[in-house]
């Protein structure tokens, strides 16, 4: 026993120095921790010299005086087990009870909780799992943490796994802890789809695993993303992630990548209880999912994510006004992205089409994309024409090209004078007054626009 003893002495001294040297990113965000204690009357069987009842509650005990040192974090205990006997039926599946509830300093109600608690009925874990989502009061800034120590598998029908992923669909908390102390290899293969899973063979390992829980709930997990390059480099930077829970999809973390004082892409702090779903928000977007993040440690997650330049340029003077280009994926359909003319914008590698919304609109195919390069587009610069109407009318231009008539604009029919700006090529301009009532007073001119000219046309 004094060897024992001589363990928790450890133990408290460990945790100490590990809530001692929490992150100041952490420190911000409240942690709240559930335990969930079985309190059936399996608890009551002996681990060596003691009850597994009397271990777990000297030791939770304990490590309540550790835990009230620790700012931004508070507590709560969940029993079950404990109100009813197995002969009280249906009435032991629903015995599990919020003992203390959180609040700020209640580590001394906790200890007297768990003094008091005397083991005897069965073993309801998806039950007490369930009702752990009104545990936790709303909160926009906190980690809700469950530890569940128990020395049983569920004994009332009920399926913890099921309700352990509803809770982390739901956001209501992190993916639990279960401590298991002296259970069976089926039993343990049962509880792995539940949470994070320990097991416990004895009072001392019971310790043990205790202060690795505690450990990785505190703990300052960081991670980097290297955004790789075309070379298989860690380059590219200055782009917005996203990090969203693999479970909920819920936002959990929205970081612009930057590089560190060392120039290595910078860590951030981040809570490994989760796992996600990386989207860095290139052009087109790439993603990473199902990322699973060790705790305590610091993780390097690597993206593919080699990027190059588009520009857009006109030889002379760009007479349009705010001029686009739509982007889309060589041979895809779905427009990704639209940029503004005379601006460099950086895509990943690859090949694609661009429509841009010149009259007519210009389309280019194939345009390709390369490693840390500017591919430089050029179009023709445009001409203008100015069209003056005896009075207003439906009037439309188009373009002639292989003999056929190509539909690019149509003129206001409120308006007797409108200038446009078109690109090179032949076009007619096409007119009928709102006045008149036949097809055989439809009126049309040809003209011709050349770069960097202006033409008039007069009906």
């Amino acid at each position: 026993m004094n060897l024992f003893r001589k363990h928790i002495k450890h133990f408290l001294i460990a945790i100490s120095l590990l809530l001692a040297t929490t992150s100041f990113a952490q420190s911000q965000q409240k942690t709240r921790i559930l335990f969930v204690l079985d309190g059936s009357q399996s608890m009551l069987g002996r681990w060596g010299e003691e009850q597994k009842i009397k271990v777990a509650t000297r030791l939770l005990s304990n490590l309540m005086d550790s835990l009230q040192k620790i700012d931004n974090l508070e507590v709560a205990l969940r029993v079950y087990g404990h109100q009813f006997s197995v002969a009280a039926g249906n009435r032991s599946c629903e015995d599990t009870k919020l003992e203390v509830p959180f609040s700020g300093n209640n580590y001394s109600k906790i200890k007297s909780a768990l003094y008091d608690i005397r083991p005897q009925g069965t073993t309801p874990i998806a039950y007490s799992l369930e009702q752990t989502k009104n545990d936790f009061p709303a909160c926009s800034n906190c980690k809700n943490i469950i530890i569940l120590i128990t020395d049983g598998i569920e004994e009332c029908d009920g399926d913890p796994c099921a309700v352990a992923r509803a809770l982390q669909k739901n956001r209501v908390t992190l993916k639990p802890f279960v401590i298991g102390m002296g259970l069976d290899l089926e039993t343990i293969d049962a509880f792995k789809c539940v949470g994070s899973f320990f097991e416990a063979k004895d009072a001392e390992s019971f310790q043990n695993v205790l202060q690795v829980v505690i450990s990785q709930v505190m703990n300052n997990t960081t991670v980097q993303v290297n955004l790789i390059d075309a070379n298989g480099e860690p380059t590219e930077t200055d782009v917005n992630m996203t990090f969203y829970d693999h479970h909920s999809k819920a936002i959990q973390y929205n970081f612009i990548h930057t590089f560190n004082s060392y120039g290595v892409p910078d860590t951030v702090p981040i809570d490994p209880s989760l796992k996600y779903d990386l989207v860095v928000h290139t052009l087109p977007e790439v993603r990473k999912n199902d990322i699973k993040i060790i705790p305590g440690k610091h993780n390097i997650i690597a993206v593919d994510a080699p990027q190059g330049m588009l520009k857009l340029e006109m030889s002379g003077l760009n007479e349009y006004d705010d001029l686009k280009c739509l982007v889309k994926k060589n041979g895809d359909l779905n427009i990704f992205h639209v940029q503004n003319f005379d601006e460099t914008t950086k895509y990943i590698v690859g090949d694609y089409d661009l429509e841009i919304l010149t009259l007519p609109r210009t389309k280019v195919s194939k345009v390709n994309i390369a490693q840390s390069h500017t591919t430089k587009v050029f179009i023709p610069d445009p001409g203008i024409v100015t069209i003056f109407l005896p009075a207003k009318g439906v009037t439309s231009i188009f373009v002639e090209e292989n003999n056929e008539l190509k539909w690019v604009y149509n003129l206001s029919e409120n308006t007797t004078r409108e200038t446009i700006v078109l690109q090179p090529g032949k076009y007619r301009v096409v007119n009928r007054g709102l006045n008149s009532n036949k097809v055989i007073y439809t009126k049309e001119k040809s003209f011709t626009i050349t770069s960097g000219t202006s033409v008039q046309i007069k009906f």
